[in-house]
């Protein structure tokens, strides 16, 4: 990759130097006469007349029920700053959750502050880096300078898209150590915005403010279900996608799977919204098998867990258990009927009403019943559950809150979450599985090295539920036959 020059401008003027800006540790010069040069002959490209992004109208009645439940108090709530990966290289810049829901914006070093008008009511300035400046050369000098990543929106241009008033961030944090009256960050994004607020604001009090986002989230909007929807329907497209190229990844290993995957993701999305965990053969009973780095082998399962993150940050969140070759053996359809039974059984206790955790213990009382029925486990079934030995291969809850966030609402209280009711417009998964580790000396041998899940995206509606995950098969025959139509 190319080296810049490095400008003569201020180092706070200037974002972090890359990869880029280094050559064996010398800083070649600029002569007067090329920025001089640079400085001119550069047409005006500023946009006018942008339509406002598709949640704008949305994103404003978040921040209006924020300004609600904080009144006369000043609120932060930083994007983030890039990470560096490995000495001057930085990962991909994933704007924070909290702050992508109330903008809509996923750009670095952003901030969102809410300014007290009064005992109640805020107004809302999005505070932004402008367009890289042509007068001091940054964008052509400084590795994060236009030319090197690419043109930024103008502050003009983000309120039109953003319907919020923009300022220059470079002035935001001066003029936060000078403000008065109570004061609430997001924590643990933007270290320079936090360092300024130090003397201004609490552990407990930023809390607070954290776990109101994050119970914000649970019911979703119009737009975030549609966003929902979107992500799961690539990903419907992506599982199609690796089944169609399992003999290659039987040629190569897990990896093919996982790159297959990835590119559906980067094609119709922003990105997966997870480490895909792609997992052959006993490596399924890993929950989080993410290296995915194994051997590839007909007649074991593939355990694919995987979802497709939009472009405004909805992530899906989908797992099927495959026959490599197209076909489960009788061990392999036994075990994966006694799964996709109990998730039937936790999908249909999902509903407006029902205790978040309905669906868990429905779902977890046909594994249990299974586990005596073969047994595994001495009933009755009842003692097994107050006990929780099924959990022995089990193991996980059997699903969570989904949305900006692969495991949503994380922060939220328990008794607005784990302990609390659902309601129309919660989107959660429901996941049962079963696992017999390669070594388990308590199972028959056919059973070891077998892991089963299956995950689907479930809205909560007026009058029961929607799958938005419906498109792909989960009973084994319809999975077989749908993976024969795609092997054609």
């Amino acid at each position: 990759m190319a080296d810049e020059l490095t400008p003569e401008t201020p180092e706070e003027e200037q974002p972090k130097k890359t990869h880029k800006q280094r050559k064996n540790g010398l800083y070649p010069g600029v002569s007067d006469e090329l920025a001089e040069n640079m400085r001119t002959g550069w047409a005006d490209t500023e946009l006018h007349g942008l339509e406002p992004i598709a949640q704008a109208t949305h994103t404003l009645a978040r921040r209006d029920a924020l300004s609600r439940r904080f009144p006369g108090e000043r609120l932060v709530i930083p994007a983030g700053r890039l990470k560096t990966r490995s000495n001057d290289t930085e990962y991909p810049f994933r704007a924070s959750t909290e702050y992508a829901y109330l903008t809509g914006d996923q750009t670095e070093n952003g901030v969102l502050v809410l300014e007290p008008t009064g005992p109640n009511g805020h107004t809302a300035t999005i505070y932004l880096l402008p367009r890289s400046d042509r007068e001091n050369g940054e964008f052509w000098l400084s590795g994060q300078g236009e030319l090197w990543v690419g043109r930024r929106h103008s502050l003009a241009e983000a309120e039109q898209l953003l319907g919020i008033p923009a300022k220059d961030v470079r002035e935001l944090a001066e003029a936060l150590t000078e403000a008065e009256g109570p004061v609430r960050v997001v924590r643990g994004h933007d270290a320079v915005i936090e360092s300024a607020l130090t003397d201004k604001v609490t552990k407990e009090r930023d809390e607070e403010l954290r776990v109101y986002l994050s119970e914000a989230r649970a019911v979703k909007d119009s737009f975030e279900i549609g966003e929902l929807q979107k992500a799961v329907d690539s990903t419907v497209r992506g599982f199609e996608d690796v089944v169609k190229v399992l003999d290659k990844a039987e040629a190569t290993s897990e990896r093919y799977i996982e790159g297959t995957f990835f590119l559906r993701a980067r094609v119709e999305g922003n990105d997966i919204g997870y480490g895909s965990i792609c997992a052959a053969g006993p490596h399924a009973c890993t929950l989080h098998w993410v290296r995915n780095d194994g051997d590839v082998r007909s007649g074991d399962l593939l355990l694919l867990d995987a979802g497709v993150e939009t472009h405004s940050l909805y992530t899906a969140d989908v797992t099927r258990t495959l026959p490599i070759n197209g076909t489960y053996s009788d061990i392999q359809r036994k075990i994966y009927d006694a799964v996709y039974e109990s998730q039937e059984a936790g999908i249909a206790a999902v509903k407006p009403g029902a205790k978040f955790r309905d669906f868990h213990d429905a779902s977890q009382h046909v594994l249990a019943e299974k586990l005596v029925e073969w047994g595994l486990l001495e009933g009755p079934v009842e003692r097994v559950l107050e006990l929780g030995l099924q959990r022995r291969w089990t193991l996980h809850g059997t699903g969570h809150m989904l949305g900006m966030d692969v495991h949503d609402c994380a922060a939220a209280r328990r008794e607005a979450y784990v302990d609390g009711t659902l309601e129309p417009g919660m989107c959660l998964t429901v996941e049962p599985g079963l696992y017999f580790q390669a070594d388990d000396l308590t199972v028959p041998e056919e059973y070891r090295g077998i892991g089963v899940r299956i995950e689907d995206d479930i809205l909560v509606t007026e009058d029961g539920n929607r799958n938005l995950s419906a498109g792909l098969p989960r009973t084994s025959g319809d999975v077989e036959a749908w993976m024969a139509a795609l092997k054609g």
